[in-house]
């Protein structure tokens, strides 16, 4: 556990240095998926979703093909939208619901993005693998993804 912790700590301070003095958001989600997907283990996907008119829209993203329109309580992505709580997903063929963008991916973590308080979107991260995501990955992925707002 405490390599992992590391390997996020180092990740922290890479994202942070990457977007330090830019205000573009594209420009970070953009360099942020990109630093996640390639960095951390595992992954077929990292993906930025933003609310926009009642519903979850694809942002900039690394990996497999992506689902565009996300309903609000529909798949883990939309159920974190409705509940603004993360979810960690051993196994995405036992979530109900689950929207499968890429039939690749088994396990699955998305965690809520906030702007100044409010509700803004996700960051989904999926897995070809089961049981890839833990609370460790939650916990420092809920301090990376709101840093394209710095």
């Amino acid at each position: 556990m405490a390599n992992k912790r590391e390997n996020y700590e180092l990740l922290v301070k890479q994202a942070e240095s990457l977007l330090e003095g830019e205000t573009d958001l594209v420009a970070n989600m953009s360099n942020l998926v990109s630093l996640v997907f390639h960095e951390l283990p595992k992954l077929n996907g990292t993906t930025y979703y933003r609310l926009k008119n009642g519903e979850l829209i694809l942002g900039p993203f690394q990996g497999r093909p992506a689902c565009m329109h996300i309903p609000i309580g529909k798949g883990v992505c939309g159920t974190v939208a409705k509940t603004q709580k993360s979810e960690i997903v051993q196994n995405v063929h036992d979530f109900p619901g689950h929207i499968a963008c890429d039939s690749a991916s088994k396990s699955e973590i998305v965690v809520p993005v906030f702007k100044d308080g409010q509700f803004w979107g996700v960051l989904d991260l999926d897995s070809p693998e089961y049981g890839t995501f833990d609370e460790v990955d939650e916990e420092y992925l809920s301090k990376i993804a709101p840093l394209i707002f710095n």
